[in-house]
Parts: structure tokens; C-alpha cells; sequence
């Protein structure tokens, strides 16, 4: 922690008196009741994506009016700043879900423009459904100014029948029924009763994942992730980081100081010690690109897949639930369990290193294991390549060894979802089949499609075992039955290998040996290639046109823009 007195560094906010930005501010804020005292202290953004779309976004007026009171006290002056507020079980339903990765980096935008344009202090972000933390961490890594984040919470699920059943469970049936396999009644049931409490999605998902990560980054308070959304902690927390910001803006302990190589290292071995999902991957290398780190996350996943095991499986990756985890530790205590693997000397918005905020810390139950008696040493995300996937591909096993991880089979292509849910339905599709959808990458989409609900609809009909995915679109963070090759890259678009198979091709996944390979020739893959006509633009408009021309390469985190090399 910076020994800096309080008030003693001059604040980017505070304009000459006299000048023209002080003038007009001043009058812009005394019309807005503050003082002119109000007008010298740290200004601090609070970030808050509330939406009345999505109950994942619900309560975050009350948390953010918790934080900004906090503020005050220690005193601050803070400013509440909105943004977009996606919610991926919303707003994929236009465009086949290509909204929903580009509105991370609208996120990311919005925040530039409201907080770099008026030259703030520092930030807290409230984060929330999937996409609200990676774009919050972006915008932090790309303004450098002070920042800590507030994870604000999971839901509560229900039952249905003495069932579990939460959201998850809701889009998997709806896959089943699309198959015959439940009944209308079941699933309605299921929706009636999945979610009982505001906050994020409560199995393993992205936001939960992504909420862990945060934590492991050194971007919230320890022991802050995962929350119950309807706790008093997750308010205790939130006025903690009130607090906390208004000291780190008087320090100048900024996210560049925390997100470097060691706090890569841990969040991606905290994800693999999770069996988290595999959308961490493209959003910590989004980070670590908007940090113009250097970091190669991609790298970091490929590196240490088999060498950090399994600790803590939540639903429905294993059979822990999230409310178990968050009892036994968290977050905190993933990193306190992995002992040697973490890297004790990444930096937190504590003001001390992950070595003396874990010194003296036990996890208070068993919930999660110790490196010496894990759940499974085998990666629960592997990364794999091949003439496919040059570049990378993902599969996320979780704990299914038990399966067959090697397939061979003809490949049935598709290049729009609904299309090849019509060829499941239809018995197009048969067991041994390899069904290639492509065409939903970052520039194909644009925006990057969602392919998990053809995965439902291969396991609703009763597939799940016998037919395998390879696609550039993405996957749900939760739920990825059978075998499944996701964001392959480079993208089918622009002339990648998987734009170039054609129906009957073989192809074979070999999860030991980390490949996806077509059994054709490069010579035939480069016939096929010279005959492609060149890439064009889509017939696309307003913003996912703006990001199918923007958008940079999948191994730099899909960032908008130029990137660093």
C-alpha cells in the first residue's frame, strides 16, 4: 500500500479556477446541488448496468445507492454512470444471439466515453449477468484509473416435483422439449419456479465464473465472490469498496499495478481448479489486451491445463452447488487451496499481495479440496489444435472422462443454427455424425452466434453420446453435453478450414491428443480455398455492422480496434 498521504497529489478532476472546463463544470454541478467543496474531493464513476429486462440486473439501484453513500462518507463525490446491460438469456433471442459478445465491448465504450470524457477519478463497477464484468474490466484496464470491483450476486433457484431445477436446467429442457422429450407442462413448471431471487445465473456459468475471476485478478476485496444476491454481505461488501476506492484514488493504485502476468496466472488457474466456463478465455485475454499487458491468456490456458486439478465442481459441471462454494471459501479459498500453483506475489486492490491476504486463512469447510485429494486431475477445459483449429479451439469436458474422447465421423454442415436444429428434429442428423455449424464467428455472425441450443437439441434427442459439435460460434459457460468443439479459430469467414470442408469430410477429435483434424489433404484444402470467392462485408446495419468492421482477432480476445502485436 502507497504511503502517499490523503489529499496530498493533485486530482486529474480538478480544472484551474477560472478556466473554461472549471466554469462551465461548476455550473453544470452547482444546478445539481453540490457545493464547491463537493467539487475538490476524488470523483468516482459507479458503474451500474440496471435494466428492467433482466432479473439479473434488478438490484443493482439499491446496491449502487449502498456504494455511492460509502463514498461520501469516506469522502467522495460519486457520479452513477449507466451503461447497455446484456443479458444473454434476452437478448439472444434477435440476430441469433449476435448481440450478445459485442455488447461487451459496448460496455467497454460506454464506460470510456463517460469516465475518460469527464476526466473521473477512479470507478466501481457493479458486476453482474455475463458480459457486465468483462466489459468492466476492459474499460479498467484500458482507463488505468483507480477501479475495484463489486460482485453483486447469484440468484436463488427453486424446485419443481422436489427437483432442483434453476435457469440452466430451464434452457436444457427447452431443448428437450424442441425434441419431444418433456412435456409443455414440465417446462413451463421448470420456468414458473427456476428463479426466486434477483442476481446472475446459479450454476458455474459465466457470471459466476467471471465473478471468481475478478477476485483472483485482484480486482475486487477477498472473500467477496461468489455472493448471495439476496445476502447482506453482498451489501457489506459493496460498501466496503465504497470505501476501499476512495483511499486506492489518494494511492494511485491503478489496474495496470494488479492485472500483470502473476494475476493472469491465478485467475486462469482458478478457472480450471472451478471447472468454470470457457468464455474466460476470450474475455481475460480482452483484459489482458486492453492492459496492453503482453500477457498471451490463450498461452497461460494451453500451459497450465494439465497441471492444476479439479477442486470445487458446481452445478452442473458437478454436484456442488454455488451456495456450497461461496460457504467454503470461494474464490479465496480456491487460491488458498491451490498453495504453491498461486502466484503469492499478484497485488489486490487491498493494497497487499495474495501471499499476506491468504497468510493464516483456512477454507471453513471441505467443499473444497486440496491439490492432494482433488476432485479430477484431468482438465475440465482443454485446448486443442489441428488443421481445423490452427489457431485454437475449446472443449469444455468438465468431469466427463467417462465419455469417448476420441470420434471419428462424417461431417453434416450447417450454417445457421435453426437449420440444424430442423436437421436433428428431421433424423438428418444420426448417431456418428460430426455436425459442423459455421458461419457464427466474430466477422461471419458478425457478433459471434450462439450454438448451444443446437447442443440441447442433440441431447434432447437422445444424441448426446453419438454425435459430435465443431463450430466457430460459442457455447453456453454452463451446460455442454457430448463432445463439443467450440470457437474454432480462424473463423469458417474469410476462408478458415472449416469454411472449406464439405458434406461427408471425416473428421476426427482427439481429446489426449489436443486435436481436431478433417482428413483432407493441405493440397485439397488449398484447391478449395483458391475457389472461394473473397470475404465480404454482410448486408448487416448499426452496431453489429460497426463491429463486423471493427473487431480484431479471436487470440487477442476479440478486442475493437488496433491491438498491440
Amino acid at each position: 500500500m502507497s504511503d502517499t498521504p490523503k489529499n496530498s497529489r493533485a486530482l486529474r478532476s480538478n480544472f484551474g479556477i477560472g478556466s473554461s472546463f472549471w466554469a462551465v463544470r461548476r455550473a453544470q454541478w452547482r444546478a445539481l446541488g453540490l457545493s464547491d467543496d463537493d467539487m475538490t474531493r476524488p470523483k468516482i464513476a459507479v458503474i451500474n448496468t440496471s435494466s428492467e429486462l433482466a432479473i439479473c440486473f434488478s438490484h443493482l439501484d439499491h446496491i449502487a445507492e449502498r456504494v455511492k453513500q460509502s463514498i461520501r462518507d469516506a469522502g467522495g463525490l460519486p457520479f452513477e454512470v449507466r451503461t447497455a446491460a446484456p443479458s444473454d438469456f434476452i437478448h439472444s433471442a434477435g440476430s441469433a444471439g449476435r448481440y450478445i459478445l459485442p455488447t461487451r465491448d459496448l460496455i467497454t465504450n460506454d464506460i470510456e466515453v463517460q469516465v475518460e470524457g469527464a476526466q473521473l477519478d477512479g470507478m466501481v463497477c457493479l458486476a453482474s449477468c455475463d458480459k457486465t464484468g468483462p466489459g468492466q474490466l476492459m474499460a479498467a484496464a484500458r482507463l488505468n484509473i483507480p477501479t475495484i470491483f463489486v460482485i453483486c450476486g447469484y440468484q436463488d433457484s427453486g424446485e419443481v416435483d422436489g427437483q432442483h431445477v434453476d435457469i440452466e436446467d430451464v434452457f436444457l429442457g427447452a431443448g428437450h422439449h424442441a425434441m419431444g422429450a418433456i412435456s409443455l407442462d414440465r417446462l413451463t413448471a421448470m420456468s414458473e419456479n427456476a428463479i426466486r431471487s434477483p442476481g446472475v445465473c446459479s450454476g458455474m456459468g459465466t457470471a459466476n465464473s467471471m465473478h471468481s475471476v475478478i477476485e483472483a485478478l485482484g480486482m475486487s476485496l477477498p472473500g467477496t465472490a461468489p455472493v448471495r444476491a439476496s445476502g447482506t454481505k453482498m451489501l457489506d461488501n459493496a460498501a466496503e469498496a465504497g470505501r476501499r476506492i476512495v483511499d486506492m484514488v489518494w494511492e494511485d493504485l491503478r489496474p495496470r499495478d494488479i492485472l500483470t502476468e502473476a494475476a493472469f496466472e491465478n485467475a486462469v488457474k482458478t478457472v480450471f481448479a472451478l471447472s468454470a466456463s470457457i468464455n474466460t478465455v476470450k474475455h481475460l485475454q480482452a483484459v489482458a489486451t486492453e492492459a496492453q499487458s503482453g500477457v498471451d491468456v490463450y498461452g497461460m490456458y494451453e500451459r497450465f491445463m494439465d497441471d492444476v486439478p479439479v477442486l470445487c465442481a458446481v452445478r452442473p459441471s458437478g454436484t456442488s452447488s454455488i451456495e456450497e462454494l461461496e460457504d467454503g471459501g470461494g474464490a479465496r479459498g480456491i487460491l488458498k487451496q491451490l498453495g504453491p500453483l498461486a502466484r503469492g506475489d499478484a497485488r489486490s486492490v487491498a493494497g497487499k499481495s495474495l501471499a499476506e491476504l491468504l497468510e493464516g486463512y483456512t477454507p471453513p469447510t471441505d467443499t473444497i479440496r486440496p491439490l492432494s485429494d482433488p476432485i479430477s486431475d484431468r482438465p475440465a477445459i482443454v485446448m486443442v489444435r489441428g488443421n481445423l483449429a490452427p489457431d485454437m479451439a475449446i472443449i469444455k469436458l468438465g468431469l466427463r472422462y467417462d465419455r469417448k474422447l476420441k470420434v471419428t465421423g462424417p461431417a453434416v454442415i450447417f450454417e445457421q443454427p435453426n437449420d440444424a436444429i430442423e436437421g436433428v428434429r428431421t433424423g438428418k442428423v444420426k448417431a456418428g455424425d460430426v455436425v459442423v455449424l459455421r458461419g457464427l464467428g466474430l466477422k461471419g455472425g458478425p457478433g459471434m452466434g450462439m450454438a448451444s441450443r443446437l447442443v440441447f437439441a442433440i441431447e434432447g434427442a437422445g444424441l448426446g453420446a453419438d454425435v459430435s459439435v465443431v463450430t466457430d460460434g460459442q457455447l453456453s459457460g454452463l451446460v455442454n453435453k457430448g463432445l463439443v468443439v467450440g470457437e474454432v479459430s480462424p473463423e469458417a469467414h474469410g476462408g478458415g478450414p472449416l469454411g472449406l470442408l464439405v458434406e461427408g469430410d471425416m473428421i476426427t477429435i482427439d481429446v489426449l491428443a489436443r486435436r481436431v483434424d478433417a482428413d483432407v489433404s493441405p493440397e485439397e484444402m488449398a484447391r478449395r480455398a483458391a475457389a472461394l470467392p473473397a470475404p465480404a462485408l454482410s448486408d448487416q446495419r448499426g452496431w453489429l455492422s460497426i463491429y463486423e468492421r471493427a473487431v480484431g482477432p479471436m487470440d487477442k480476445g476479440a478486442t475493437l480496434g488496433p491491438v498491440d502485436s
